[in-house]
């Protein structure tokens, strides 16, 4: 029985990066002697055990038969006379494809060394083509590493075009390509997880209404924008689906499988833009309806992430609307219903009384300004 570091921790190590997750692989053992030696089991499908002190992941040494399309179908071999070469090779990325022994040894059967010193990201073998979910972790991978100047290998990048052709990328359900995304959102460049797809042909595919350049470019503008603001997950979704109308924005949203707070302001972001693009001058009324629109009243702590995926959106031009916005809702967002209720109004008076404090005070704090 051997142990062995492997993976991500192993090619973050070579590139001076933290190492925040260790998994290890194990050759020469069966489950029962894993068991015996206090490790805890939690694979359904294949063997993986957790350390009884450490509870970093143990997986027995396997491989994988590919027997149907999409990222389904694999057939799971494990046992002691698996060698560690043999599952490395069933990994995605050469760097993802090393070992470390525990008394330090590198095992790299692939290269992976000198890809990252080419920083290059390379597939392993032809096996990467049986399952499209690598062609999303690729590009994820291109997101992360883009800053130290990784980029996907050619050969790579053919191989991924010819899975596209192949229809591969239509067996994956939108749950795990949402995965993907919203992990791909928070990378250190995630508008390199889309420039990837495009070129690859899977963005077709994944995001079609982001065909067009001219969509694209200003989808990954915004992208990157709220991505060096901070954004959370929910803007930097509506900044993605920001240059798409609000009809397709929601459909795409939806079929992505997509939290319903990125939906939501995804939406809004989608059927504000024009309507403040519209507007000429500071319009009280207007102001009003798109307050009300998003909801400010209920949903205050929305409402900055609106306005940062609408700055990111909205070119510069348009700023000085977003203050405007941003001014109605500090004059507006103190209307206290109690109050009003207190001077005897009810029920539908009640909310027209609301809707004439708001809007006078929003007239007010213009005048003031």
């Amino acid at each position: 029985m051997k142990t062995y570091l492997v993976g991500g921790a192993v090619r973050d190590e070579l590139l001076g990066l933290p190492v925040k997750d260790r998994d290890w692989v194990v050759t020469g053992a069966t489950p029962e002697e894993m068991l015996l030696r206090g490790f805890k089991q939690v694979g359904a499908d294949f063997p993986v055990f957790l350390h009884p002190d450490t509870r970093e992941e143990y997986a027995l040494a396997r491989t994988e038969r590919k027997q149907g399309r999409g990222y389904h179908g694999f057939t799971v071999y494990s046992a002691p006379d698996v060698p560690l070469e043999e599952d490395l090779k069933r990994r995605d990325l050469t760097i993802n494809a090393m070992a470390k022994s525990v008394d330090g040894e590198l095992i790299d059967p692939f290269g992976g060394r000198k890809d990252i010193q080419s920083r290059r990201l390379h597939h392993v073998s032809e096996a990467f083509a049986e399952d499209p979910l690598r062609i999303l972790r690729t590009a994820r991978f291109a997101a992360r590493l883009q800053p130290m100047g990784f980029a996907v290998a050619e050969s790579t990048m053919t191989l991924m075009k010819q899975m596209v052709d192949d229809g591969e990328i239509d067996d994956l359900v939108p749950e795990r390509v949402w995965q993907e995304i919203q992990r791909a959102l928070h990378e250190n460049e995630p508008g390199t997880f889309f420039e990837v797809l495009r070129d690859c042909g899977a963005l077709a595919n994944i995001i079609p209404e982001l065909g067009e350049d001219e969509a694209f470019a200003a989808a990954v503008r915004a992208l990157r924008c709220v991505h060096d603001s901070h954004g959370e997950t929910p803007a930097r979704f509506a900044a993605l689906m920001s240059p798409l109308s609000p009809t397709d924005a929601r459909n795409r949203a939806s079929r992505l499988k997509a939290p319903n707070d990125c939906q939501d302001l995804a939406r809004l972001t989608t059927s504000l833009m024009p309507q403040i693009r519209a507007m000429s001058s500071f319009q009280p009324d207007a102001l009003l309806r798109l307050l009300d629109e998003a909801d400010v009243w209920r949903r205050v702590d929305r409402f900055s992430g609106l306005l940062l995926t609408l700055g990111c959106a909205l070119p510069d031009t348009e700023h000085e609307k977003l203050g405007w916005l941003e001014s109605a809702q500090r004059a507006a967002i103190g209307v206290e219903a109690k109050e009003l209720m207190a001077q005897g109004f009810r029920g539908k008076e009640l909310g027209q009384a609301i809707h004439r404090e708001r809007l006078q005070r929003i007239s007010t704090c213009h005048k003031t300004q």
